[in-house]
């Protein structure tokens, strides 16, 4: 069983950047696919990227491609989501989520993944 904590989120203004980390504990995250997914007001959750930490490929929602980056530091067991370009659309409850299949959860959708962190929220605003 595998425990997530998520951190990073806050306020940033359009066109800028922020870094949220998905922290591991319990086991460690080469075990799993790691995925970002993000729910805004009113809106159904919505995947936006994942790491699989067998290989190290990565996977990216369109809307985010180019301005998002996803990494992972094996030492500190994080997972980390650079957000760069941010736009107010971006605003959103940002989950991490855990998937034993190495993002072919995260292909299928929320319903794919296992295990899920509590959140944090990026609010992107002037």
């Amino acid at each position: 069983q595998v425990q997530l904590v998520e951190s990073g989120g806050g306020l940033v203004q359009p066109g800028g950047s922020l870094r949220l980390s998905c922290a591991a504990s319990g086991d460690t995250l080469d075990a799993y696919g790691i995925a970002w997914f993000r729910q805004a007001p009113g809106k159904e959750p919505e995947g936006v990227s994942c790491i699989n930490n067998k290989n190290g490929s990565t996977y990216y929602a369109d809307f985010v491609k180019g301005r998002f980056t996803i990494s992972r530091d094996r030492a500190k067991n994080t997972v980390y989501l650079q957000m760069s370009s941010v736009e107010p659309e971006d605003t959103a409850v940002y989950y991490c989520a855990a998937d034993l299949n190495w993002c072919s959860g995260y292909m299928i959708g929320q319903y794919g993944m296992d295990y899920w962190g509590k959140g944090t929220l990026v609010t992107v605003s002037s």
